[in-house]
């Protein structure tokens, strides 16, 4: 079974030498374990691994911005984003610069080797969180965007069958102010003024919410 080469990348010390540890217990070969993103930039000009795992927010330059000089210079190595984020504009603009794999940091060590296989394969493989959230966009995709922390966080809370007094009481707010959340969260996400409707809505698209 081929084995590829792996440049991996992390501004966290633990998290980078967690997965170098990890990688190498399963006998794949790391040429080279980065603390930013300059120095993985310009080991994978060097090198020219095989597959580059990057965390995206790092000093100097971002995963993203590697993956955008990779397809700019036409560099082959494979890229998988290896992150925290969950936000559908980050994905998209990783998207735009054909990255082959994105992986969320909380799954990646149950993911990371299915992931590197896939990508070997010339596949591409997403965490199968993001995968759910974006890969059928929809209208309600769309329309949560335009919730504000606050409304999401009570959206939340609904989903999870608590009523505004216990909001209001958990959240330390009056519940006239999470009255008119909801209603504004009714209101921008075009959802019917019917009883139970904004509860029944929150927990179908528990997921959006994550």
């Amino acid at each position: 079974m081929f084995k590829p080469n792996i440049l991996i990348a992390d501004d966290h010390p633990l998290l980078l030498k967690g997965l170098e540890d990890f990688l190498k217990e399963k006998k794949h070969t790391i040429i080279a374990a980065c603390s930013d993103g300059l120095s993985a930039y310009n080991t994978i000009v060097k090198e020219k691994p095989d597959i580059a795992i990057l965390d995206i927010e790092m000093p100097n330059m971002t995963g993203i911005d590697i993956a955008k000089k990779c397809k700019r210079h036409q560099i082959s190595t494979k890229i998988i984003l290896n992150t925290l984020h969950k936000e559908k504009k980050i994905f998209e603009e990783a998207i735009k610069y054909n990255i082959d794999g994105y992986l969320l940091k909380e799954f990646a060590l149950t993911e990371i080797e299915e992931c590197i296989a896939a990508v070997c394969e010339g596949k591409t493989y997403f965490s199968e969180k993001i995968y759910k959230r974006f890969s059928h966009a929809t209208d309600e995709d769309t329309n949560i965007e335009n919730l504000t922390p606050s409304e999401i966080k009570i959206l939340k809370l609904i989903a999870d069958e608590m009523t505004s007094a216990q909001i209001a009481d958990f959240l330390s707010i009056s519940t006239r102010t999470v009255e008119k959340h909801r209603a504004n969260i009714i209101r921008k996400l075009h959802i019917d003024q019917k009883p139970n409707s904004l509860l029944i809505w929150s927990q179908k698209n528990k997921e959006l919410l994550l």
